[in-house]
């Protein structure tokens, strides 16, 4: 029986929600937890629960005054009344503690050696909030809580932080900019929601060159990406060495989605699966924890995480095939990134 994949679910994730129409609610994930309490994924997984993160967790990545933010307007009445976004209310405080917590048990278990591979399920998600700002619908940082915490608990000094989710990853970015520690790289849609993450934003000062950015054309689908992964992530891997990688895995970039307009196929989901888990093999052990961001068409949502899942517990490792892209390789011509690595 495989009991390598820990998957973090827990239906008080259900808990931050209101009652006006948002993309980001508790619908996204509600029948994937159904699918995955179903036989065939309960004698495969290991299923476990959150803890609360604590406040040096938190404050290891957000200012305290950011927080003292959260809970008055949390108890404000007014869902919106702090971005038109992110709405904020009584359980979010409480249930933002859950989703960081949460991964932070699944990196201990990790670390433990008693799961190779985990997805955090969770919500809100994290990769928009800054260190003093929420936005996008994220309220806690929760790979950057995690990430932080293997720093100061396990003394890793080597993270890989690969975020696949349509919208640039501003907050993650903005923690770990002059930190050589974790390695940030994101591919993206251009132009889009936040604004940032162009190909010159490297990182500064120790940072320098470990931060890497591939904003990608609106239309290119699994060709291109499977290029640009395939390529830069394994060149980085390779040199990197990471002891651990991160994955803010959002599901926006479906082409099934409406929130953007890239066109991905479920199957390219599995694909970048099968490859972080041969990267992970070479580089850390299999040390490998996915943490859900976006992705707001619930059926394309479960179809691409349940994509991730049946790769996860696929015994199998195949190195995806890689096509060359002339559109693709376009997006590398003078990127920065060669200043710093070898492709």
């Amino acid at each position: 029986m495989n009991k390598k994949t820990a998957i973090l679910l827990d239906r008080r994730y259900h808990n931050h929600q209101i009652s006006r129409q948002s993309l980001e609610n508790a619908d996204r994930i509600r029948g994937l937890y159904l699918t995955l309490e179903e036989e065939r994924y309960a004698n495969s997984l290991q299923f476990i629960k959150p803890r609360e993160a604590s406040l040096s967790d938190i404050t290891a990545v957000h200012s305290e005054m950011y927080l003292d933010q959260i809970r008055q307007h949390a108890a404000s009445g007014d869902p919106y009344a702090y971005d038109k976004d992110t709405y904020l209310m009584e359980e979010t405080f409480y249930t933002a503690q859950l989703a960081a917590g949460g991964c932070l048990e699944l990196a201990d278990l990790i670390m433990a050696g008693e799961a190779d591979y985990g997805f955090g399920l969770i919500r809100p998600p994290g990769h928009h909030a800054e260190a003093g700002r929420g936005m996008g619908f994220c309220v806690l940082n929760n790979i950057a809580v995690t990430a932080e915490y293997l720093r100061k608990v396990y003394g890793l000094q080597r993270i890989l932080i690969f975020d696949f989710d349509v919208h640039h990853c501003n907050g993650t970015q903005s923690v770990f900019y002059e930190n050589s520690q974790v390695l940030v790289m994101s591919i993206h849609e251009e132009r889009i929601f936040p604004f940032t993450g162009s190909r010159n934003e490297i990182g500064k000062e120790e940072g320098c060159g470990y931060t890497i950015n591939l904003p990608v054309h609106a239309q290119f689908a699994d060709e291109e990406y499977t290029y640009l992964t395939g390529k830069v992530l394994s060149s980085v891997v390779e040199q990197y060495l990471p002891q651990i990688i991160l994955v803010s895995a959002g599901y926006d970039a479906h082409k099934e989605e409406t929130i953007s307009k890239t066109l991905l196929s479920t199957s390219w989901f599995a694909s970048i699966t099968s490859l972080l888990k041969i990267l992970a093999k070479d580089a850390c052990d299999n040390r490998l924890l996915f943490v859900l961001e976006g992705g707001y068409n619930p059926t394309s949502l479960q179809q691409a995480v349940l994509a991730t899942i049946d790769e996860l517990i696929n015994p199998r490792m195949l190195r995806p095939g890689i096509m060359y892209s002339e559109r693709a390789q376009r997006i590398l011509w003078n990127h920065p990134l060669h200043t710093h690595w070898t492709l």
